[in-house]
């Protein structure tokens, strides 16, 4: 009997980026009946020949940037979608939870959602039965399981779909980022949930860029870069390898390309400063810095503002914020400005990280740009003991001093 749980080779999966040209209606329905209809379009490879085995009873972690492919690989081997090339076999009952709504109907109640999903999954009556209360409670929505799941608040909806996908038995447990849509503690309890799951000797796979979550709940990985397989290794090398592949650009450039928000108000430049001179993306563990913005506006109205400056290490994780509401400073915007925030010394571990700005203006959001401009924090003998930060073995450092203060007695 094979140990093997999901078999996957050459898998391909195609996307056609395009318009039809129809000039008129007449046109439109002619094409509909005739084999050379006119058509502008490119492929674009979302998988590109990806094989792999996974054993039953491993907890694999998929990771990469996103747009990487590891959503579309998860639709295919959930059978939501069909690969154009290639083939993949599973062994046994698979649950998944992809994304908000994926496997429920609107209009049905929760109860009946659970009943539905079970009996998809091949399961009895009887059977679903014995595990509807434990579903029920561990989902925290007792009070709305006889309410339309189109009622439902998304978090409500995570809650209910990952209960019924983990708790009914599957051998395969396929999970995306959709957790991600959960809070903290039910995030918490999901991880524990998929661990007790993996330890019971049945199959675990699991999507996200939390790789923390992905470090402790999984053995394996697999590293997915522009469609295809970078590597299948043991899960330390993989998140190493996903870590080295950041880059920082040295040339400071600031983008201002992925920006939202309604736009009376922008951030229009981005100066850095430490206590010596002006950055130009680098600065040595324990500097403060300065961080001015130039600030244009539409209309030469009041616009009552809050600023916040966030600084995310290379995979997107949150390490320090700069929020003027919660400081208590009063910002009102009358005209073009320059906007000055005045940091402590930050202990930031050496590495490369990125700087996000919202900016707000009479409760609106106005701009927010993410990736806006990169930071280097250098190493350096700050305690000027002699000795070094250690990369990589934490996000922040404080300052601390030790003593002895009471001898032991024999």
């Amino acid at each position: 009997m094979s140990d093997i749980a999901v078999r996957v080779e050459g898998l391909g999966k195609k996307y056609l980026i395009g318009k039809q040209r129809h000039a008129t209606i007449g046109e439109r329905f002619r094409s509909i009946w005739a084999k050379s209809d006119h058509v502008d379009e490119s492929e674009f490879w979302a998988l590109k020949d990806v094989s792999f085995e996974i054993k039953k009873g491993e907890a694999v972690g998929i990771i990469g940037k996103n747009g990487a492919g590891k959503s579309t690989l998860l639709k295919v081997l959930s059978k939501i979608t069909h690969p154009t090339t290639g083939r993949f076999e599973m062994e046994g009952r698979v649950s998944s939870l992809l994304e908000v709504g994926t496997g429920f109907h609107p209009e049905l109640t929760g109860r009946e959602n659970i009943f539905l999903n079970g009996t998809i999954l091949g399961m009895s009556r009887s059977e679903i039965k014995s595990k509807f209360d434990e579903i029920v409670a561990f989902s925290g929505v007792e009070k709305f399981i006889d309410t339309p799941v189109k009622h439902y608040s998304s978090g409500m909806y995570v809650r209910l779909a990952f209960s019924v996908a983990a708790h009914l038995e599957p051998e395969i447990l396929i999970i995306d980022e959709v957790l991600a849509v959960g809070d903290a503690e039910f995030q918490k309890k999901c991880l524990g949930k998929m661990d007790e799951v993996a330890k019971q000797g049945r199959t675990v796979i699991f999507v996200s860029h939390n790789i923390g979550a992905v470090r402790n709940l999984c053995s394996e990985g697999l590293l997915i870069e522009e469609g295809e397989l970078s590597l299948k290794a043991n899960v330390d090398n993989i998140i190493s390898k996903y870590q080295n592949n950041f880059k920082i650009d040295r040339n400071q450039r600031v983008d201002f390309s992925s920006r939202i928000g309604k736009g009376d108000i922008r951030v229009n430049q981005i100066e850095i400063f430490d206590k010596k001179n002006k950055l130009t993306g680098k600065v040595y563990v324990g500097s403060d810095l300065e961080i001015k913005l130039g600030i244009s506006i539409e209309e030469k109205v009041t616009y009552k503002s809050r600023v916040i400056v966030g600084i995310y290490d290379h995979i997107g994780v949150s390490c320090a914020r700069f929020d003027s509401d919660v400081s208590g400073d009063s910002i009102d915007i009358v005209r073009d400005c320059s906007l000055k925030c005045q940091t402590q010394p930050i202990y930031l571990s050496p590495g490369n990280y990125s700087i996000n700005i919202a900016l707000y203006g009479n409760g609106v959001m106005q701009d927010y740009i993410s990736n806006v401009v990169s930071l280097e924090v250098k190493n350096d003998d700050f305690f000027e003991t002699g000795k070094f930060f250690e990369d990589n073995m934490t996000r922040i450092w404080l300052r601390n001093q030790w003593s002895i203060e009471d001898e032991v007695q024999g």
